[in-house]
């Protein structure tokens, strides 16, 4: 079982909830990560339900790579509570090692997950992330991995334009030429700003979304297990990494 899904099991075993979900909170201070079966004091916590019966657990840290890191035990409020964040009064409970996603190679067919563009539609990107609340670096992943920023750019399967847009999509959200930059990245924003709402900030469920379809997410309860998708996932993390790198913004890492 791969390590990240492991550490996540024992997190949910330790988190309190119903039987058939349990929640997890991502919990960021500065640009440190942990996770946590409860709100860490002086940490900004996005809870995170997963359901017991999901195909698979989720990969909550994002791409970091592969690193070292112990889960704590402390109590708070009374009860028992564990942290992979070494917090006042906090004893050891266990080690890990978690492999998080790289990135590349990604499968055949969108390959590998290249340098960061800053160039193409940067007007577009910069106008849509204003108008959406959805950031520049996350639309350029997607864009980097959909068409590599071609405005003209058309799938076998009939997706368009520089964010591939299905043509019901395209028609959801007004837009009348897809392959126009300005009008692909202005649809794609608001799209994706209604899947990272849907999932509640969740990136890997939107992106799954964006690729395999909102069905296929529910469906699946969690990522589908296509081969595509797994990799699409992989690669828009990684490539969100490098965009936000390549931005100046600071690359989140995890907590000690």
């Amino acid at each position: 079982m791969p390590l990240p899904f492991l550490l996540c099991i024992v997190l949910l075993c330790l988190a309190s909830g119903s039987v058939q979900a349990r929640t997890v909170y991502r919990c960021v201070q500065g640009n440190t990560v942990s996770m946590a079966t409860a709100p860490e004091p002086g940490s900004r916590c996005t809870p995170k339900e997963i359901d017991d019966s999901a195909v698979q657990a989720p990969n909550l840290w994002g791409n970091m790579g592969v690193f070292s890191g112990t889960l704590y035990e402390r109590e708070q409020d009374g009860r028992l509570v564990y942290s992979t964040r070494n917090l006042p009064g906090s004893t050891v409970y266990l080690k890990f090692t978690v492999a998080t996603p790289p990135g590349e190679p990604a499968h055949e067919g969108l390959g590998r997950v290249g340098a960061a563009q800053l160039a193409p539609h940067a007007r577009q990107f910069k106008a849509a992330a204003k108008a959406t609340g959805v950031d520049d670096a996350w639309l350029r992943a997607i864009a980097h991995a959909e068409s590599n920023f071609d405005a003209a750019a058309v799938s076998p399967k009939g997706a368009q334009g520089v964010m591939q847009l299905m043509p019901e999509t395209a028609r959801d959200y007004g837009v009348v030429d897809p392959l126009s930059a300005a009008q692909s990245i202005d649809g794609g924003a608001r799209h994706m700003r209604e899947l990272l709402r849907r999932y509640n900030g969740d990136r890997v469920l939107a992106a799954a979304a964006y690729n395999a379809g909102i069905g296929a997410v529910t469906r699946y309860k969690g990522v589908p297990p296509y081969a595509e998708t797994l990799a699409y996932v992989d690669k828009v993390m990684a490539l969100y990494a490098r965009y936000r790198e390549a931005m100046g913004i600071r690359t989140e890492v995890p907590a000690r």
